[in-house]
């Protein structure tokens, strides 16, 4: 399971011109499932995104987590983030996972942000949306449920 997370000050999705998703401070996820992913891989970056701690605290360090700053989380399912363009110019996506196990996975790891108490809003799945986001810094991380970088 892949995620690009970047902070904002604001982002919102939306689908035929009307908006489904929005948050002010907080961070957009976009991410992405692979055919090997698991509940665990969801457990593994929920956790991480829920205690990234990349805003910054009064010494202008980043030192805490969305909870601590009142921010917001919007999940955008992006099965783009496994194209592969190693051979050739025309993206393969034979890496992403089926749409069925992907939205399954997209929605478990949905709840688990929500567990940790965290508000969560959400685009889509497999509809064409339009994202818009303020990216604050710019501050944007990778992450891996692999661990590949």
């Amino acid at each position: 399971m892949r995620a690009v997370i970047q902070r904002v000050s604001r982002a919102q999705v939306a689908v035929e011109g009307k908006t489904v998703g929005e948050i002010k401070r907080g961070l957009l996820v976009l991410l992405g499932v692979t055919h090997t992913d698991t509940e665990g891989d969801a457990d593994y970056l929920a956790g991480k995104i829920a205690g990234l701690r990349i805003f910054e605290d009064p010494n202008g360090k980043m030192n805490l987590d969305t909870a601590a700053v009142g921010g917001g989380i919007l999940v955008v399912s992006q099965f783009t983030l496994y194209g592969d363009v190693r051979h050739g110019k025309r993206p393969s996506f034979d890496a992403a996972a089926p749409p069925e196990r992907a939205r399954q996975l997209y929605e478990y790891f949905v709840e688990r942000i929500r567990a940790a108490g965290l508000p969560c809003q959400t685009g889509r799945f497999q509809e064409m949306m339009q994202v818009e986001l303020v990216n604050d810094g710019p501050v944007t991380i990778l992450l891996d449920s692999a661990k590949t970088f």
